[in-house]
């Protein structure tokens, strides 16, 4: 496959692979030690790509093998217009992909709507799940969160479709207003959230995102009901404490359904503590990982 021309890879200097999946192209990352018998599996969320995991992923590769997947409609994976985009399809497919793999254990790290489809994908597989970070994630319906129904409700009405795919608002306006520090979005940091999407037809996987916010609360029901058994799981909480997107009531939910679990709060983050605190991240990962 053709490396983009906006694409810097001194930022991300790591080798491309391929899953051919539904007709299409599935780019992921597969870094680190092959005979590591447990490797790390992190779940990307909307509108970012395995770009923002790019520090986090060279500090973990030294010692562990890292696999991050592109979503189909994300980063460098193709972006079939008719695709379907929803979380229990990108569910779907990162579990192809890793059974590809043969990965019969993992640590799994999700983010955003990572949380959702990471847990969606071993929903039916939870032995194959040795541990769990969560990090600014939900995996229950919101449908008792009236800013979050709003919000979806908006994004799939003509505005926020016409926000989404016409403008490309949320990669241009929504990514950095999330962080807690937008300094350290540079304008070369930008360009390569802002690359996956140049056209209209490439913008529809974050806005059919923006619409399943609430509108696949039957799959994230599913999920919810599971809650007991992840418990079990040994669990990390990392959360940034100045996101706007996700609010202190969903670390509060988390905190109440996983009592086992090991918060992490970092107070100056926002809603990409990847981006914003990869040293941080790292460790928390490495930390559950190692136990």
């Amino acid at each position: 496959m053709q490396t983009p021309s906006w694409l810097d890879r001194t930022e991300y200097p790591f080798t491309s692979h391929w899953h051919s999946i539904d007709g299409a192209q599935m780019h992921y990352l597969d870094e680190g030690p092959k005979d590591d018998p447990h490797p790390i599996v992190i779940v990307h969320g909307t509108p970012t790509w395995s770009f923002e995991w790019r520090h986090v992923v060279r500090t973990l590769a030294r010692t562990r093998r890292v696999i991050v997947a592109d979503h189909l409609g994300f980063g460098l994976s193709d972006k079939p217009e008719l695709a379907a985009y929803e979380p229990e399809a990108h569910a779907r497919r990162l579990l192809g992909l890793l059974d590809s793999l043969a990965l019969p254990r993992i640590t799994l790290f999700v983010h955003d709507f990572g949380g959702p489809i990471g847990i969606g994908a071993f929903r039916d597989h939870l032995d194959r799940v040795e541990r769990i970070v969560l990090l600014n994630s939900w995996f229950w319906p919101v449908d008792d969160d009236r800013r979050a129904v709003s919000i979806s409700r908006f994004v799939r009405g003509p505005i926020g479709r016409f926000l989404y795919v016409w403008l490309s608002f949320s990669v241009r306006v929504l990514l950095p207003s999330a962080l807690g520090n937008r300094k350290l979005l540079t304008r070369a940091i930008h360009r390569q959230y802002v690359g996956p999407f140049a056209s209209r037809a490439e913008r529809r996987a974050p806005w059919v995102l923006g619409c399943e916010l609430a509108g696949s609360s039957a799959f994230y029901a599913t999920l919810w009901a599971i809650r007991a058994q992840l418990a079990a799981i040994p669990t990390a909480i990392v959360w940034g404490e100045r996101d706007p997107a996700f609010g202190p009531a969903y670390l509060a939910r988390l905190r109440a359904t996983l009592p086992q679990a090991v918060v992490r709060t970092l107070p100056e983050v926002g809603h990409f503590p990847a981006e914003e605190a990869p040293d941080e991240v790292s460790r928390a990962i490495l930390g559950i990982a190692q136990a």
